[in-house]
């Protein structure tokens, strides 16, 4: 076989290409959903639903027949969350469109993230959410680093270091653990130091978990999210955290999104 052809066929591979038939559909990993909720999955914000742990968590992906993994799941309320926040939504595209490594490649322009806008309910008006975004040499290390132009390749696992200077919060310190499985990238994002509102701990370190998980399905590409915080009582009777989490959440959704779409 030449070596142009072996190339070609290597890079499908390493980019996360499978053929059509090889793709679940919606209705395969969500049997049971609700008309409603699959209409929202597939606008473009998708669907986005916060819970408090005082009144019940009930999930879409933990419900019976669904086919999300339960350890996508589990790693959230292993932390024991006051509050969760969940999304379902499609990135509608031809067979041919969708790669991996379009996702891999947004999920590495960390400095993407700076300036984001979200709509600010006590300014009244849309606000830069992040202020700043930028990478770290590691956890112990706060030089910040330039992102790295776009691979071709992903690879089976990564570990990142984040600081955001978020405008609630100021800086803020997160890991991003990816893993790459056949049709699908998984992201978790951490807190590997405390939230501070007003220089009091609000979120302990380890104590806010983000899962985001894209799988490659027949419609396109799958991005399925559920974020949990453990929140101080302080925080709670001051910040609505329902509402701060799924702000952030759809803020770092609508990052990757448009990343993707800028990838192609």
């Amino acid at each position: 076989m030449p070596k142009k052809l072996i190339g070609f066929f290597l890079f499908f591979l390493l980019s996360g290409w499978n053929s059509f038939g090889e793709f679940r559909s919606f209705n395969d990993i969500f049997p049971d959903l609700s008309p409603e909720i699959q209409v929202s999955a597939f606008t473009n914000s998708g669907y986005i639903k916060s819970f408090e742990k005082s009144k019940g968590f009930v999930l879409t992906g933990s419900q019976r027949n669904a086919g999300i993994n339960s350890r996508i799941i589990n790693a959230v309320l292993g932390g024991n969350p006051g509050y969760l926040v969940e999304s379902i939504l499609v990135i509608s595209s031809e067979p041919d469109e969708k790669r991996l490594i379009d996702v891999y490649n947004a999920l590495g322009n960390i400095r993407a993230l700076k300036g984001r806008l979200y709509l600010s309910h006590t300014r009244n008006q849309e606000t830069p959410l992040f202020e700043d975004a930028t990478r770290l040499v590691s956890d112990r290390n706060n030089t910040a680093v330039n992102d790295p132009p776009p691979a071709i390749s992903i690879p089976s696992s990564e570990t990142i270091f984040i600081r955001l200077k978020d405008v609630n919060f100021g800086n803020s310190y997160y890991r991003a653990d990816m893993s790459l499985a056949q049709n699908s990238l998984l992201y978790r994002l951490s807190n590997y130091r405390n939230l501070t509102y007003f220089l009091f701990p609000v979120i302990r370190e380890e104590k806010f978990v983000a899962q985001l998980y894209f799988e490659l399905i027949q419609e396109g590409i799958l991005v399925y999210s559920l974020a949990g915080a453990d929140v101080s009582d302080f925080a709670a009777s001051r910040v609505d955290m329902g509402s701060a989490i799924s702000k952030r959440l759809a803020v770092i959704i609508s990052w990757v999104v448009e990343g993707i779409g800028s990838t192609r």
